[in-house]
């Protein structure tokens, strides 16, 4: 498959946009990758903002980057709760630190302004908080999906159809360079 023996986290906390959770979690699940769901709380069922639900599979606080190839971050409001907390940014930080695929779309854009990771990137957003992009140091632009460095970005739902495949071609080209290494 695709993407087999890829581990991929997403965030996840009340009123995620729920298309922008579970899109991207299927797709890369048919795709082979395991995809785990971490929130605050392990166990927890957190509700979208459309009433669509998903439970965690790991606390924040039992994340190890190290296991993981990607970082998913689901746009709604549960962004705007996620960039304050400090785990959920020292995470944000480390897949930055590491190389790793960042993912983001809609207003999920706001966690890494927060973790102060997107000085120089360019990317795309909800036009919402396009603003706030360009003034952590991000070069936004209008368009459905952007791949810059190991940032993957998207505007909103109507986008998942672009967003998924970069993810998955990103991966896959990031696993035959590993390999090329080896």
């Amino acid at each position: 498959m695709e993407l087999s023996g890829n581990r991929i986290l997403i965030f996840a906390a009340d009123t995620f946009e729920d298309m922008e959770l579970h899109y991207p979690k299927i797709r890369l699940k048919e795709a082979g990758a395991e995809v785990l769901v971490a929130g605050p709380a392990s166990k927890t069922v957190y509700t979208g903002k459309h009433g669509v639900p998903v439970k965690s599979d790991l606390g924040f606080n039992e994340v190890n980057v190290d296991q993981f190839q990607a970082l998913i971050i689901p746009g709604g409001y549960a962004p705007d709760k996620l960039r304050v907390d400090k785990k959920v940014l020292e995470i944000t930080k480390k897949f930055y630190d590491q190389g790793k695929l960042i993912a983001f779309i809609c207003h999920a854009g706001w966690v890494p302004i927060s973790a102060k990771v997107i000085n120089g990137v360019r990317c795309t957003s909800v036009n919402a908080i396009k603003d706030d992009l360009i003034n952590a140091g991000a070069n936004w632009v209008d368009e459905p999906v952007v791949v810059d460095q190991n940032f993957i970005s998207s505007r909103d739902p109507n986008d998942l159809p672009q967003f998924c495949p970069a993810i998955i071609k990103f991966l896959q080209k990031n696993k035959k360079s590993q390999y090329a290494l080896t």
